[in-house]
């Protein structure tokens, strides 16, 4: 007898002893079928799911049903004609070849690795600094980890990974010249105490302007503002 058909058989019995419970009127008579009724529920429950796990194992495509989960973990360094990132995901090196899959563009990439651990794991990287060639990428497995290889398209160093990343670098600078002129940074400061300042702060600062300029006139000399 298949799984299928002792479950139904289960499920008459649940219910006949519910007919019969509903017609018994002796307290004693009640309580057995309760405890029967309980018993009869509990075998269908395991029933039921060893049905599951058997069609989980006879199911080769279950695994597309886990829920992916992003990457976050990994490292990247170059050689003159490579970029390689290593992603680092335990026990990668025992899942099926055929699940470990990584697709390229010229300016990007996602790796793909499917029924690790019960969850597919997924890494995305957008806007790579550089073009890289698509045929020539690759992807290694390694114990523990994933190598994607991406192929320089011009043999030159990379100062980082992403075009974002080197924008925030950008930013990140300061905005200074090496023969920027001294005077021209003390004004720039000023202005910015000027803005920032309240209105006393905002009066001190005219009143020495003020008298920079009358003192200037007069020919005498005075600081910079």
């Amino acid at each position: 007898m298949d799984l299928n058909e002792q479950i139904n058989q289960l499920e008459a019995d649940l219910l006949e002893i519910s007919n019969l419970l509903e017609k018994a009127e002796r307290e004693r008579i009640q309580d057995v079928l309760k405890q029967e009724k309980k018993k009869v529920e509990r075998e269908i429950s395991a029933k039921r799911l060893q049905k599951e796990q058997q069609a989980k194992r006879e199911d080769p495509t279950s695994s597309s049903k886990a829920y992916t989960v992003k990457i976050n973990n990994y490292g990247w360094d170059q050689s003159d004609k490579f970029v390689k990132i290593y992603i680092t995901l335990k026990g990668v090196h025992n899942v099926a070849p055929e699940n470990v899959n990584v697709s390229f563009t010229e300016r990007s990439f996602v790796a793909l690795v499917k029924d690790l651990d019960g969850k597919n794991h997924q890494m995305t990287m957008n806007n790579l600094l550089c073009p890289i060639d698509v045929q020539e990428s690759s992807k290694k497995v390694k114990t523990d980890m994933v190598l994607v290889m991406c192929k320089k398209k011009t043999a030159k160093k990379w100062d980082c990974l992403t075009q974002v990343e080197k924008k925030t670098k950008e930013k990140e600078k300061p905005n200074t010249e090496e023969n920027a002129d001294p005077s021209d940074g003390l004004m720039s400061m000023l202005k910015k105490i000027y803005s920032d300042g309240d209105d006393e702060m905002k009066r001190t600062i005219n009143k020495a302007w003020s008298e920079s300029q009358e003192k200037k006139a007069k020919g005498e000399e005075v600081p910079d503002f």
